[in-house]
């Protein structure tokens, strides 16, 4: 093989000429009448006998052409990208396959190549970054959610209050027709859980054992039952039981029991403690972003549409795996959330476009501040995945895509750099109060 030519065009584009020998071409064309000569049957022959001089007699010398360049193109695509050293993005696509007098054959491919990128500022940029403070209202309320887990149900001899369980028998009816889908028995429902249609739940508040209850409501703008959508209906109620949460008293005892700390007040330090980090590190997501919003607005580059199709096919190709692994389909899932395919894709394509800017940014900087990845950096994020999935490292590096956790981390240093030579501003609200606190 022989690359015979390198055309750059506009976007990032390039053609790429590459020229197959005879000889190869022909190891191409023996391979392509292998694979197909098990199906091939001719008059005189048995099924898969017959020569292939006779196939291309009858059907034509090239009859096996398509399959051979088929097979030979990648291989000379990749041929060309190592010999002239290309950082090509995304698939390519064959311009042009012609067979020389010869029996030769030159391929002409459309490639994307990585696109030069021209920074502006990125040392010294100035953004809002918020302050980092955990209240004790917060360390309530994760205490309160386990405590809710822990809780135990018990028969409530009272009327139904917000929180209790109800279980019923309901029936819906339109214009006094019962509708398909509106039927259910001994159904456990948490007054206050908003599983049923707005409106449902709080007029079962007030009911007691052996009651019947008519629950009018209208059903919303956006129901996926087309039929129901916006309709007024009434479902009619029997309320077999109704049912009470206790939950556990918030004290030493409760701590023990779901944690490793004999103390309530040792548990909630540590809560404290988990909520900071995890503010922490969503400010730091936040701070950066602003700072590579101006980075990105700042440089100068020329994105092929090819490489935001690609990231973009691919994010939701990732979602679908995602959701595939929950037993759900994505069309079924993004239906339930009021959306489909097209338009997911769509917003997709727009935080392709967005996340590509950004690593292209951070790539420059790397670049020009000379940041690498060493191995001790490598083993230390290998170590990270050892310890959170609890397997051993070894395991972890036979499955690990080492270039993809190289350049994950390369992005992870290099934006640390655009952070640590930022400056961080107050929020707006705490710097009109250091004014108001200068003026008096």
């Amino acid at each position: 093989m022989e690359v015979k030519n390198i055309e750059k065009k506009e976007k990032n584009s390039a053609e790429i000429t590459v020229a197959v020998t005879a000889e190869e071409f022909e190891a191409a064309i023996v391979k392509a009448f292998n694979k197909n000569r098990k199906s091939i049957q001719l008059p005189g022959f048995r099924k898969g006998k017959a020569p292939r001089k006779i196939v291309e007699a009858m059907y034509g010398e090239s009859v096996f052409y398509e399959d051979a360049i088929n097979d030979v193109a990648p291989e000379a695509y990749f041929f060309a990208v190592k010999e002239k050293e290309l950082n090509v993005v995304a698939n390519p696509s064959i311009e042009d396959a012609h067979v020389e007098d010869d029996k030769s054959l030159t391929l002409k491919f459309n490639a994307v190549l990585y696109p030069e990128v021209e920074l502006g500022q990125y040392k010294g940029l100035e953004a809002v970054r918020k302050a980092v403070k955990v209240d004790a209202a917060e360390i309530d309320m994760e205490v309160d959610q386990l405590r809710n887990r822990n809780a135990t149900i018990q028969t409530a001899e009272r009327p139904a209050k917000f929180g209790d369980t109800v279980v019923i028998d309901y029936e819906g009816f339109q214009d006094g027709v019962a509708f398909a889908g509106g039927k259910g028995e001994n159904y456990s429902l948490e007054i206050g859980s908003n599983t049923f249609i707005p409106g449902f739940e709080v007029q079962l508040i007030g009911t007691s054992a052996g009651e019947d209850a008519e629950v009018n409501v209208t059903f919303p703008e956006d129901y996926k039952e087309e039929s129901l959508k916006g309709k007024p209906a009434v479902f009619k109620c029997h309320v077999h039981e109704v049912k009470e949460k206790l939950l556990p008293e918030a004290d030493d005892e409760f701590a023990k029991d779901v944690s490793e700390f004999d103390t309530l007040e040792a548990f909630r330090k540590n809560i404290e403690e988990k909520l900071t980090k995890q503010k922490e590190a969503k400010t730091r997501d936040e701070f950066l972003d602003l700072l590579l919003q101006q980075i990105t607005d700042g440089m100068k580059v020329d994105l092929h549409d090819a490489m935001i199709d690609t990231r973009a096919q691919q994010m939701v190709e990732d979602m679908a795996q995602r959701i595939q692994n929950q037993g759900i389909n994505l069309e079924t899932y993004l239906g339930w959330m009021g959306t489909n395919v097209d338009d997911f894709a769509k917003a997709q394509r727009i935080n392709a476009e967005k996340t590509i800017r950004q690593e292209l940014a951070l790539k420059k900087i790397a670049d020009i501040e000379g940041i690498t990845v060493t191995d001790e950096d490598k083993d230390r994020e290998l170590q990270k995945v050892a310890e959170q999935y609890g397997v051993e490292l070894d395991s972890v590096k036979t499955f690990m895509d080492t270039e993809m956790l190289t350049e994950s981390i390369l992005y992870t240093k290099a934006a640390d750099f655009v952070i640590e030579n930022a400056v961080a501003l107050p929020e707006p609200e705490k710097a009109e109060e250091k004014t108001e606190e200068k003026a008096e």
